[in-house]
C-alpha cells in the first residue's frame, strides 16, 4: 500500500494508537495509515465478536480492519473481500450444512491460516502479523487481547452472542443489555499497555466504531481505562452517528433501545472524561457549545468517508486536532 505524505504544515510527529471496531473504523485506519509511516501508526481492534464457525476462528473487526488496510474490503457490500465468491458457501447449502454467516472462498483462507496458526501455539497477535503482512499491511494491527472474550446480547429471546444477534438475527431483537463474558480475566494486550506507557505516543484515537459493542470491550479490558487516562497522548474520539443515524450498524438503534439519544452530544456524554477531544461532523454542529461545556477541545469536521480521499482528509483533521491539543 502506497504512504501519501501530509503537507509539511499539517506533518505529524510521534505515534497514533488507533482504537477500531469493524466498518466505520477501518474506513478511518485506511485514512490514517495513507498519511502516517508504518512505525507511527498501530492499531487495536475489538475481538469480542470473535467466535468460532464451521471449527474456524471467525475475528470479523480485525479482518475488517485488515482487508481496509490492504485495500482489499468490499465497499459496497460494507465487509469481506472484493470479487469474492461463494462457491464453499453454496456447497455447504446443498449438503444441509450450517450457512448462517456467510464466508467467502478468499475469506475462508484467512480463518482456515488463523486458525491452523493458533492450533500450532501461535498468539492471535502474532496470527494476524502472518496474515497481515501476507496482504503486504506494513502498520501495526493487534488483538485488544490475547484472551477470549465474548460479548452477548440480552434479548426478550434472552442472551444472544453477538454473532447471532447480528447477522443471523440482522439486529431485529430489542437489545435490552450488554456484557463481555471473559473479560475481567482477560489482560490488555501488552504491546497495546507497553504503548500506552511510552512518552513518544502523540495521539489516541477511538475511531468512529459503535461505543457499545465495538470499542466499550476495549475499555472494559483490566488497567485499560486507567492507562489511557494515564497517558499524556490526547485521547480523541470521532463520533459514529452523523445527523442522528450511525452511518453503518446497530449504534443508533441500540442508543434508542438503551434509553440514549441517538445523536453525537449522548456519544460524547458516553465517552466522558476518558476523552480530551471529540471530532463532530458538519451535520451536528449544532451540539459544539454542549461538548464544549463539557470540558473537551470540540472540532467539526465532514466526517462520511466514502472513497479514499474522504478517509486521508479525516485522517488529517483528526490529527491536526491532535497536535493542536499538544500545542
Amino acid at each position: 500500500m502506497a504512504e501519501v505524505s501530509l503537507p509539511a504544515e499539517t506533518a505529524f510527529s510521534g505515534g497514533v494508537l488507533a482504537l477500531s471496531g469493524g466498518v466505520g473504523g477501518a474506513k478511518l485506519c485506511r485514512g490514517l495509515a495513507a498519511v502516517l509511516a508504518a512505525e507511527q501508526l498501530t492499531i487495536v481492534a475489538n475481538t469480542g465478536d470473535d467466535f468460532d464457525y464451521w471449527d474456524l476462528r471467525i475475528c470479523p473487526d480485525l479482518d475488517s480492519v485488515m482487508y481496509a488496510l490492504a485495500d482489499l474490503n468490499d465497499e459496497e457490500r460494507g465487509w469481506g473481500l472484493r470479487d469474492e465468491t461463494w462457491r464453499t458457501l453454496i456447497a455447504m447449502r446443498r449438503l444441509g450444512g450450517d450457512e448462517w454467516f456467510q464466508i467467502g472462498d478468499q475469506d475462508l483462507a484467512t480463518h482456515m491460516l488463523r486458525t491452523q496458526l493458533m492450533a500450532a501455539g501461535e498468539t492471535l497477535s502474532t496470527a494476524t502479523q502472518r496474515i497481515a503482512t501476507g496482504l503486504g499491511i506494513c502498520h501495526t494491527l493487534l488483538p485488544m487481547t490475547e484472551q477470549p472474550v465474548a460479548t452477548k446480547v440480552n434479548t426478550a429471546q434472552g442472551w444472544l452472542d453477538f454473532q447471532h444477534y447480528f447477522v443471523r438475527d440482522k439486529c431485529e431483537p430489542e437489545v435490552l443489555d450488554l456484557r463481555f463474558e471473559g473479560v475481567d480475566s482477560a489482560k490488555l494486550n501488552p504491546l497495546v499497555s507497553e504503548m500506552l506507557t511510552d512518552a513518544s505516543l502523540a495521539a489516541i484515537v477511538v475511531c468512529p466504531s459503535n461505543p457499545f459493542v465495538s470499542i466499550d470491550p476495549i475499555l472494559s479490558l483490566p488497567d485499560c481505562r486507567r492507562l489511557l487516562k494515564a497517558s499524556s497522548a490526547p485521547v480523541i474520539a470521532v463520533s459514529p452517528i452523523i445527523a442522528g443515524r450511525a452511518v453503518k450498524g446497530p449504534a443508533a438503534k441500540m442508543m434508542r433501545e438503551l434509553d440514549m439519544p441517538a445523536t453525537a452530544l449522548a456519544v460524547a456524554e458516553y465517552y466522558g472524561d476518558l476523552l480530551d477531544g471529540f471530532v463532530l461532523d458538519e451535520a451536528d454542529a449544532e451540539y459544539m457549545d454542549d461538548i464544549a461545556a463539557m470540558g473537551l477541545a470540540v472540532s467539526v469536521a465532514p466526517s462520511l468517508m466514502t472513497d479514499i480521499e474522504s478517509k486521508i482528509s479525516l485522517a488529517k483533521d483528526v490529527l491536526a486536532f491532535a497536535a493542536s491539543l499538544r500545542a
